[in-house]
């Protein structure tokens, strides 16, 4: 955290603001480790409302400083151009990642449109909002790759693959993932797009229990796999990601694609394709889907890893 970097944040941003952003997208990656001071920032744009996270504690001369450059940027011809509706700091490294509202008008509910697609975000009430920004190259790949499929979107969240490749024309979807608010969320997200969901089901299982349920829907043509890197009593990504990946020859048809994904940053994604080539051989890599430019990151490997599998049956298979 260095006071000197903040005159470097107003400066990105400002002239992502003057190329009029759209739908939602990031502005801002400090993440990436790109910008030195300011590896704990990100800024969002989100149809009109601005949110600054911070992933760290900072000292009480950095919040005062940076508190006040932010207040600044709204007197900016930039920001005015851009027709930003509001300016939110999100403290992402406290309990329940509290969100205040700097400036203008404040909604915790928003829609957004990302490539066509619409997803309704919940601003304040969690860590996350409801879209992974840096995922956007993968729904479009869903969305791409849909057509006439039958898919399995396995860790579901608010269901944005499923979103895409209802859109792209699948037949049919099965999303899976433990928690029913986020499935619940994912069948508003259906809704806005005007998505007929009789061929769209939500299990709200844990997957290890559930291996029945899914198979009884399946062949399926596609699977998605994006797990969260722990999920206390139900998911360890190094120990669990492996029982995963053994059961995938099960599911899928006899060409049939994954996209299996991690987003851990000490995980390359070599970390992947040993564990295909031990529990599920032939699942054969076939290439790593680019990451949104915005994603900037200093080590290609610490970023978001999606990588895209086919079933290549051996002739004496």
């Amino acid at each position: 955290m260095d006071l000197q970097a903040l005159s470097t944040l107003s400066e990105r941003l400002l002239l992502k603001l003057e190329q009029q952003p759209q739908g939602a997208q990031r502005l801002f990656h400090g993440r990436g480790k790109c910008f030195p001071g300011l590896e704990h920032i990100t800024i969002d744009w989100l149809d009109g409302q601005v949110l600054v996270s911070l992933f760290k504690e900072s000292s009480d001369e950095f919040l005062i400083q940076l508190n006040h450059d932010l207040i600044n940027w709204t007197s900016q011809p930039e920001w005015v151009s851009s027709k930003a509706t509001s300016l939110l700091l999100q403290h992402r490294h406290q309990e329940k990642s509290p969100t205040e509202c700097l400036w203008g008008d404040y909604k915790a509910s928003q829609v957004v449109d990302e490539d066509g697609l619409l997803f309704q975000l919940d601003l304040g009430k969690n860590q996350n909002s409801g879209l992974f920004l840096d995922m956007r190259y993968g729904r479009r790949w869903v969305k791409d790759n849909s057509q006439d499929k039958r898919v399995l979107n396995l860790f579901s969240y608010t269901c944005g693959f499923s979103v895409a490749a209802i859109t792209g024309g699948a037949d049919f979807v099965v999303n899976l993932d433990m928690a029913k608010a986020v499935l619940s969320r994912g069948r508003d997200n259906h809704r806005l797009n005007k998505h007929d969901i009789n061929n769209v089901k939500f299990f709200a299982h844990d997957i290890f229990k559930s291996w029945g349920k899914i198979k009884k829907y399946g062949e399926y043509d596609l699977i998605i796999i994006d797990p969260p890197t722990f999920q206390r009593g139900s998911f360890a990504l190094t120990k669990d990601y492996q029982k995963i990946l053994r059961r995938l020859p099960d599911l899928l048809t006899t060409n049939g694609q994954v996209m299996a994904c991690v987003n851990d940053p000490t995980l390359p994604a070599q970390f992947l394709i040993d564990g295909m080539n031990e529990e599920a051989p032939e699942l054969v890599f076939q290439y790593r889907l680019d990451n949104p430019p915005e994603f900037q990151d200093i080590e290609i490997e610490s970023g978001l890893k999606a990588l895209i599998f086919q079933r290549i049956l051996s002739d004496n298979a």
